[in-house]
């Protein structure tokens, strides 16, 4: 008798859930992975677009505020400011207070540069001159950047930020030391 029963009924090939589901629900299962897939797809160019931008922002946010502290740094020279080392290492430190942090104590000398012009453009050094009606030229040059992003690794960008003004006179016309 068992023999009878087992040889009536017809052999299935196809997963009793399945089985009971109507055409649209089995072409659902049938893809089951296929979301993750999709989603990788997407997700990672997604991300290494966004991370692009946020790096490029920050880029563009060094650059700004480097020229930011340039142009503190002159209008602070121009005032003829006196501090314990000198007039140029008073105003280079104020450069470094106010680049945020991207220019240290450390790389101050390596970056940031002062040149002062009389009237005619010709460079002028030394002793006097930072006279009133000379020129300053603080520059703040090769600061190197190199993008977070894999992709962009190299070459690293160069920032270069200047700026320049006429000195004022000195209090009492005396000049302070460089």
């Amino acid at each position: 008798m068992a023999n009878e029963m087992t040889s009536d009924l017809p052999v299935q090939e196809t997963n009793a859930v399945e089985a009971n589901q109507p055409p649209a629900t089995r072409r659902r299962l049938s893809r089951r992975g296929s979301g993750l897939i999709e989603a990788a797809f997407i997700i990672l160019p997604l991300f290494a677009l966004l991370f692009g931008i946020m790096d490029y922002c920050l880029a563009i946010f060094i650059k700004s505020t480097l020229y930011s502290a340039a142009r503190e740094g002159v209008r602070y020279a121009i005032t003829q400011p006196t501090g314990a080392s000198g007039q140029d290492q008073a105003v280079k430190d104020v450069v470094r207070q106010f680049s945020m942090g991207f220019i240290t104590a450390s790389n101050l000398s390596t970056y940031v540069t002062i040149n002062y012009f009389d009237q005619a453009g010709t460079a002028v050094s030394g002793v006097g001159s930072n006279r009133a009606g000379n020129i300053i030229v603080l520059s703040i040059t090769s600061y190197p950047y190199t993008f977070f992003m894999p992709l962009w690794r190299s070459p690293a960008l160069a920032f270069t930020a200047t700026s320049s003004d006429a000195m004022e006179a000195p209090p009492n016309n005396v000049l302070p030391p460089r």
